[in-house]
């Protein structure tokens, strides 16, 4: 039973915006993403790390979640900045009842154990980065809510935090959520977003006794990152 995570699939099977276009690693990146799912095991367990898919509801995602639902075990979603289709849980799950597909779980306000650990994280938020003033600050409110909400929700389990937008890296960091990682005793922390040449900004490794490790697709070579063996 082994523990995978991943993020920025992009999967375009229901919307026309293919990630080839940009070039470089992306350039055949359904077949890779296929080829690194391939090793992922019934028992095994994958959290899915924001910008799943372009679709812009959940009926244009349908081909991609078929994709999704194909990857064997327990599959753990949490939203990225290019999720248009993400909507309530209820609506999910209805979804997902309507199409077979099984065993797929969003981490909203929520955690999922994993042995004695627990899966914990929220999308995050790039407060300097979406300058749009009162809703900005309400939205980047509601994130710091939701990560507490599941940090809470671990009790006292080691905890596993996973983030679509990195709370540190070169030239920035989000002191909010920093302090939350600190006050519920994180000690490994795994984000997405960056890409191409972005991914210089990372900051991986140990910070103030916390690991990050960047997890976007481009960056693991198409092949999902394993967490715990």
């Amino acid at each position: 039973m082994a523990l995978y995570a991943i993020g920025d699939l992009h999967l375009c099977l229901g919307a026309p915006k293919p990630m080839d276009v940009f070039g470089g690693a992306w350039v055949g990146y359904m077949e890779k993403l296929q080829a690194g799912m391939s090793r992922i095991r019934p028992e095994d367990t994958t959290v899915l790390m924001g910008d799943l898919s372009w679709a812009l509801d959940l009926p244009g995602a349908q081909a991609d979640f078929a994709w999704i639902n194909r990857i064997p075990g327990r599959k753990i979603l949490l939203k990225g900045n290019h999720d248009y289709w993400w909507s309530t849980a209820a609506k999910f799950e209805k979804f997902c009842r309507e199409h077979g597909f099984e065993n797929m779980h969003l981490l909203n306000n929520n955690c999922y154990q994993y042995g004695d650990y627990a899966i914990c994280g929220t999308r995050g938020w790039f407060f300097e980065e979406e300058r749009s003033g009162a809703q900005d600050e309400k939205v980047f409110r509601r994130e710091l809510l939701r990560l507490e909400a599941s940090l809470k929700a671990a009790g006292d389990r080691p905890k596993l935090v996973f983030l679509h937008y990195p709370p540190r890296y070169k030239g920035y960091t989000c002191p909010e959520i920093l302090a939350l990682l600190e006050q519920y005793a994180v000690r490994r922390c795994f984000y997405g977003h960056l890409h191409g040449a972005s991914r210089k900004l990372a900051m991986e490794g140990l910070w103030d006794g916390v690991e990050y490790q960047l997890l976007s697709a481009d960056h693991l070579d198409f092949s999902p990152f394993t967490v715990i063996l």
